[in-house]
């Protein structure tokens, strides 16, 4: 296939259908990266040839103007001189460069198209290569989530076929009892003697407050009363 069929294909291709069909739309996208890289190249390489042509026709061009020119100086000092003769042949060099010319002229006027064409070539081909970059860049970033994810999956079947919930409920109901049983510790057992005259000392000092603040409470209602 030719360069230009390949830049073709490609630039009318439509990579959004082909991954869609594609087994496997990573490697597809990489392929066509490599093979559009590779009609880049080409297509540049051609663009450039003709550049270096049309180069050499505008040289042909002006040498060929300036020796038409050279010719009909030349036409005329021959006339000056009566010699007519050679002012016809000067004459004929004269036109002969002027046609060649002509013809260089209208050739610079095809190789203009043709580097304008392969310009648009270019630029056509390099957008659909930004594409298909981008395409390729999304398509890793979705494997790599995919995988990811897949990983995840695994390892909770793992955890659910291995029973490791189970054993996360069965050891939060070994804390649960454990704390259970740490609450029951006390649970029903007599105070010691010391135990209980802390108890009867602790009593004893909260009636006396308590005696000290019905006693000022009573002063300062007296005290209202009188005045």
């Amino acid at each position: 296939m030719g360069v230009f069929s390949r830049m073709r294909d490609i630039v009318n291709a439509n990579i959004n259908s082909m991954v869609e069909k594609a087994e496997d739309p990573e490697k597809l996208i990489k392929l066509m990266i490599m093979e559009m890289e590779d009609t880049l190249v080409e297509i540049k390489a051609s663009a450039a040839g003709v550049m270096a042509t049309r180069k050499k026709a505008q040289r042909t061009l002006a040498n060929c103007r300036m020796r038409a020119t050279d010719w009909g100086q030349k036409a005329e000092l021959a006339m000056s001189k009566d010699r007519e003769d050679l002012s016809r042949e000067a004459l004929r060099e004269k036109h002969y460069y002027l046609k060649q010319g002509d013809v260089q002229e209208k050739e610079l006027q095809e190789f203009d198209a043709l580097v304008e064409q392969y310009r648009d070539d270019i630029r056509q081909l390099d957008d659909k290569l930004v594409e298909a970059r981008e395409k390729h860049r999304v398509l890793v970033q979705r494997h790599i989530h995919a995988r990811g994810a897949k990983r995840v999956q695994k390892q909770i079947r793992r955890a659910e076929s291995q029973g490791a919930f189970a054993r996360f409920e069965n050891l939060e109901h070994r804390v649960d009892r454990a704390e259970a049983e740490a609450e029951l510790v006390n649970f029903g057992r007599k105070p010691s003697l010391e135990e209980r005259f802390f108890a009867m000392e602790e009593d004893e000092a909260i009636e006396k407050e308590l005696a000290e603040l019905k006693a000022s409470r009573k002063g300062k209602k007296t005290s209202d009363d009188s005045a």
